[in-house]
């Protein structure tokens, strides 16, 4: 991989290369895991989109291979809302080592009636943080087999006015769909940290990273048809909004820098650069009542029980 120095700024039209390497982006098939996925294709590593349906990868596959000549690219069938599904992802991943694992993919529901996964969990709760939660324990011996593996935990703006209720992870009373999300976005965010303390504790190579994408519209995102089509009404709609947010291409910035650049440190939140919600990509420090120890720790606690898979990194 071609080095990256401190000194020079990212740019995010000039990646590294990546050749060696393997990502997995879990629901990269579409929206931001797409152009996460495309983007990190054009390191020349090789890029797994995880996802239920095989026809939306190949889609994908193909809409990838379009624009970058070469891509090396696999689907791998992921369903996180069936957790009894996803001991046997290692094995077919096929590989020697995972470098980095994109936690990308998830459920956002407006409407009543609460549903539930097949495991009987709160279907987002249960696909955005618990399937997660679970992959990443499965992973683990893949990604301590890299020499400086991630794990990337998308976040989100929906969790920065919500507050876990932990007495209730499973919204059984009181559901809200919009606050469900939020709360499961910020419990993905408490296990990002709570995995950084965790591999700092053990001595892990194995990073553990956050990022969100900022606010990132359709409307201002680059048609990639037919996995995201924009007419030019859509796009001439999103201009004014194009002064506060950006696309889904450029909401990818901050989780691609998270897996490539050699300067993140474990423990980071990479967002954009203005206010949080678009430009490139900048570190800044979880905090606020993301940093909330004893919070993340009984979540964890709840998570290997819920799951029935305890995520362990130890030393190499």
């Amino acid at each position: 991989m071609t080095p990256v120095s401190p000194h020079l700024p990212w740019n995010v039209h000039r990646l590294p290369r990546a050749e060696g390497r393997t990502f997995l982006v879990t629901g990269g098939n579409a929206g931001i895991g797409y152009f996460v996925a495309e983007q990190l294709a054009g390191t020349g590593a090789m890029v797994v989109l995880g996802s239920r349906n095989a026809g939306r990868a190949r889609a994908a596959m193909d809409s990838i291979r379009a624009r970058v000549p070469g891509a090396r690219l696999r689907h791998l069938r992921l369903d996180l809302a069936d957790l009894a599904s996803l001991p046997s992802a290692p094995d077919a991943l096929a590989a020697d080592r995972l470098d980095a694992v994109v936690l990308n993919a998830g459920v956002a529901l407006d409407d009543p009636p609460r549903q539930v996964t097949k495991d009987g969990h709160e279907v987002m709760f249960g696909t955005n943080h618990l399937g997660h939660f679970a992959l990443t324990g499965w992973l683990a011996p893949l990604l301590t087999a890299a020499p400086a593996g991630r794990v990337v935990t998308v976040g989100s703006f929906a969790a920065r006015s919500e507050r876990l209720d932990l007495e209730d992870l499973q919204s059984t009373r009181d559901y809200r769909p919009k606050r469900t999300y939020g709360r499961s976005k910020l419990a993905q965010t408490y296990f990002a940290c709570e995995l950084d303390r965790r591999l700092r504790a053990s001595g892990s190579p194995v990073l553990s990273v956050v990022a969100h994408p900022g606010g990132a519209l359709d409307s201002l995102t680059p048609a990639r048809p037919p996995v995201h089509e924009r007419s030019v009404g859509d796009r001439l709609r999103g201009l004014p909004a194009g002064l506060l947010v950006q696309g889904k291409d450029a909401g990818a910035w901050p989780m691609v820098r998270a897996v490539l650049d050699p300067t993140v440190q474990g423990g980071q939140l990479w967002e954009p650069r203005v206010f949080g919600l678009r430009g490139r990509p900048r570190p800044t420090s979880v905090r606020g009542h993301y940093a909330d120890p004893e919070a993340a720790t009984r979540l964890w606690e709840a998570s290997c029980e819920l799951t029935g898979v305890a995520p362990h990194f130890g030393a190499r």
